[in-house]
């Protein structure tokens, strides 16, 4: 795989949106959440959202996946009002790809049981199955994996088995919640590569979620900043490291991605 480039920018001759969020505010027991928000996430764009915890990060993710309705406002995929839309009809209609901070897996299956499980939901004929699968295993380098247990796999090997799981039904937008947690700093580097290459090999709209946003931002095009249910920030990593609201409520004046 490739090196990370810094500040890796895509320019987008025009910034066609695969997902907005219209007006949006949700509350949680009446404790607002969400407050009047739009977000546009761009077709074949990598977009991180950053913020303190509680700020609605994870809503955002509920709100596209269907897990949750906003009190107020409006989602679209792809150009289709989907704010009633049911979860299934959501992942099979727009093609949708969900990475959890947690889980995923079954931890007593093995490696290729755990692909096979995905594939036989998503993928009807058989010999296509197995042609993707063979193709995440190729993609990923899971040769040396295949029959161990999923519960001895490490961490990194787990959340790179998530992410092939995810993409079995040819995801359009990929969500990634938390993918840099718990993780040493050679398997975050190999997941930014994964991220990335996948941008350019699969071209998927990809949102990336997480706390670590010296990690997040050097693998992303655009980042949002949250913060009391808004966003206070928008724009390329450098962009948003030098903003002032930014640097008020969450990054501070020391920080830097160097």
């Amino acid at each position: 795989m490739a090196l990370i480039k810094k500040f890796k920018i895509k320019s987008y001759k025009s910034a066609e949106p695969i997902v907005e969020l219209k007006n949006i505010s949700v509350f949680y027991n009446k404790r607002q959440i969400i407050d009047n928000l739009n977000l546009q996430i761009n077709k074949q764009e990598i977009l991180g959202l950053l913020g303190p915890n509680g700020v609605g990060k994870s809503t955002i993710f509920n709100l596209i996946t269907g897990l949750k309705d906003p009190n107020y406002g409006d989602v679209f995929i792809d150009g289709i009002k989907s704010t009633k839309l049911p979860i299934n009809e959501r992942f099979t209609k727009f093609r949708l790809g969900f990475v959890p901070q947690y889980g995923g897996l079954i931890q007593d299956l093995n490696l290729m049981d755990n692909l096979k499980l995905v594939a036989e939901i998503h993928i009807k004929e058989r010999e296509l199955r197995e042609q993707k699968i063979n193709k995440l295993i190729t993609q990923f380098e899971f040769e040396s994996l295949l029959r161990i247990k999923t519960k001895n796999l490490s961490g990194g090997q787990k959340k790179k088995l998530v992410i092939a799981m995810a993409l079995v039904n040819d995801p359009k937008i990929l969500l990634l919640d938390e993918p840099f947690a718990a993780l040493d700093i050679l398997t975050i580097k190999m997941l930014q590569e994964i991220i990335i290459n996948l941008q350019s090999s699969e071209q998927i709209s990809i949102v990336v979620c997480d706390h670590q946003a010296r990690d997040l931002l050097n693998c992303v095009d655009r980042a949002i900043i949250l913060s009391n249910g808004k966003i206070i920030a928008s724009g390329s990593p450098n962009e948003v490291i030098s903003d002032k609201n930014a640097k008020t409520m969450y990054f501070g004046d020391e920080f830097n991605i160097s």
